[in-house]
């Protein structure tokens, strides 16, 4: 154990860990598709000689883009399948990532969702470049791309995010407020209390992977999400918690009905409104931030 412990190869893999996946949640949205993508990088990180390499965190970097793309073009056909609306894995982050305003951002259900929009080329030049700072160089190595492609390809991703994230920045403190107030109105059953916090063009996006009741496409306008809530949520038999926790590296809601989680609901805020609903339904994607959570609460 000592002996593993002390081997270089096994260092530098410890020590860049926590980049690694978070590089490959980016990509994929799926925690437990990360997961996997480590094991594949460490697979073939222990076969790597390192006498020959130069810079082990880009090396490293390198082996995990690949195996997150290879894994991404496979995710993106049986997306085709999936029942409903798909949204990321919720990703439980400590409070530290939240206090950090862009790598917040970056891992944020409506970035991600953005990120969803771009091809997988495109999608791990962005991330390598823009949450990471990787350089040209090291990203043309990734992607198998000449420097100047990839200069180009990260151009045409920045304008197509800029073109379709949140206008704004918002505080924690502002998110905290407008969660505490929906909050209230989702446990004291005030439907009015709705109509006060939500945006009028407000979108929310279910995820109930065919296995929970979601709906099929986006529901758009402050009446009719509210109706939609009114009628699964607040006027509901079961007994309704609301419990805070943080997210993608936001403050989110812990939604459980009658002391079982039924989801985890993240939300996009402009202008002290809710613009965006992001709610997951979706066993599956729900295993990994339960137990999490039960061990946080141990």
């Amino acid at each position: 154990m000592s002996d593993q412990a002390s081997d270089p190869a096994t260092e530098s893999f410890v020590a860049h860990r926590n980049l690694l996946f978070t590089v490959a949640y980016e990509m994929l949205g799926s925690a437990s598709d990360a997961e996997d993508v480590l094991q594949e990088t460490w697979l073939r990180w222990v076969k790597v000689d390192l006498g020959h390499v130069q810079d082990q965190r880009a090396y490293l970097v390198r082996i995990a883009t690949r195996q997150a793309l290879n894994r991404l073009r496979t995710m993106k056909r049986r997306r085709e399948t999936y029942v409903g609306q798909w949204l990321p894995e919720p990703m439980l982050t400590a409070p530290d990532v939240a206090e950090d305003v862009e790598l917040a951002e970056s891992v944020s259900m409506a970035m991600m969702l953005v990120l969803e929009t771009l091809s997988p080329t495109e999608r791990a030049v962005f991330v390598l470049r823009e949450a990471f700072d990787v350089g040209y160089d090291e990203i043309a190595a990734a992607v198998d791309k000449s420097p100047a492609a990839v200069r180009q390809i990260a151009h045409r991703a920045r304008q197509h995010v800029d073109a379709r994230r949140p206008r704004q920045a918002v505080s924690q403190s502002e998110t905290r407020a407008v969660l505490e107030s929906f909050q209230r109105v989702l446990e004291t059953g005030n439907t009015q209390g709705l109509l006060d916090v939500l945006a009028p063009g407000v979108v929310l996006v279910g995820d109930g992977g065919g296995v929970k009741r979601a709906a099929l496409r986006p529901v758009v306008g402050a009446d009719k999400v509210a109706r939609l809530m009114a009628g699964g949520l607040v006027k509901n038999d079961r007994s309704i918690t609301v419990a805070f926790t943080v997210v993608n590296g936001n403050p989110a809601l812990r939604i459980l009905l009658d002391g079982e989680m039924d989801g985890i609901m993240a939300v996009r805020i402009e202008d002290a409104r809710v613009t965006g609903l992001y709610y997951v339904r979706n066993p599956e994607k729900l295993n990994r931030v339960e137990t999490e959570t039960s061990l946080t609460l141990r």
